[in-house]
């Protein structure tokens, strides 16, 4: 049988992708930090199996509970965010980020890389358009991106000998739960009130994040776009190396290649 290990399945994206694989033939394997939403995939016949990205014992313990399951794939969709101008962003904060978004991935991922060896497997990394562009107040988050994307690049020029294959998924504007689920971070981490851009984050940064408007992004899709980006990645024989999803993620992946960095610049500024 089919089997993949999904990160990050309380909401959004990893929830709508273990569904729609599940609705697909996939034994899903759902991860979860919280043991409500543990409950409620294994409720909708899901295996279910904590995981917390920053915990090295429990990115380990996931591993190997996911190998004797016999998994096939592996799609890396957990991840937060810390809002904030870059400057900022203190040592602690980006820290915290890397440690989820970037460094339990990759040993998650490292860790079973052995079994798809033998196997044969695939790993699907869930990017963002923030990964091709960076857009002011995210700096945390593009950071993590951007080296998601070298480490996903390398790994498949890397492991071309091998039959496990490493693909990118990059969604620009999605309805998920992100902006809400990143005010405790924010909160935490960034002493807006005393920065020189205090005006600035009253003006837009706060808006966003308190009030956010009630009509969606003109470009927002659906979970469900990025669902059917991650079937195709795992499914198709010979999948491409990156899936963009949403027009902003097109428009920055043509721009990237043919704008110089002062047009890029000034297309970040108008975001």
């Amino acid at each position: 049988m089919k089997t993949v290990l999904i990160t990050g399945c309380s909401s959004g994206i990893g929830l709508d992708a273990a569904r729609h694989l599940q609705a697909r033939g996939w034994r899903v394997i759902a991860t979860c930090r919280r043991d409500a939403d543990l409950q409620a995939r294994r409720a909708e016949g899901m295996t279910a199996l904590h995981l917390e990205l920053a915990d090295e014992a429990s990115v380990a313990r996931c591993a190997e509970q996911a190998a004797a399951l016999g998994v096939t794939a592996l799609v890396n969709n957990a991840a937060f965010a810390i809002p904030g101008a870059a400057e900022d962003l203190p040592r602690g904060a980006l820290r915290s980020i890397f440690e989820a978004n970037l460094f339990g991935t990759h040993d998650l991922t490292c860790r079973l890389i052995p079994h798809f060896r033998q196997h044969g497997g695939r790993v699907v990394n869930i990017s963002s358009v923030l990964g091709l562009v960076g857009i002011p107040w995210r700096g945390a988050y593009v950071a993590t991106k951007f080296a998601l994307e070298g480490l996903t690049d390398l790994l498949r020029v890397e492991m071309a000998d091998t039959p496990v294959k490493f693909v990118l998924i990059e969604p620009g504007p999605i309805g998920t739960r992100i902006r809400l689920n990143s005010i405790p971070h924010f909160e935490r981490w960034i002493d807006w009130e005393t920065s020189p851009r205090r005006a600035q984050y009253q003006a837009s940064l706060l808006k966003r994040l308190y009030h956010p408007a009630a009509k969606k992004d003109r470009f927002e899709l659906p979970p469900q776009a990025v669902s059917a980006r991650i079937a195709t990645a795992l499914e198709a024989r010979n999948p491409r190396p990156r899936y963009y999803v949403t027009t902003p993620t097109y428009v920055s992946g043509i721009g990237r290649r043919l704008l110089s960095s002062r047009a890029l610049d000034w297309f970040a500024r108008r975001s």
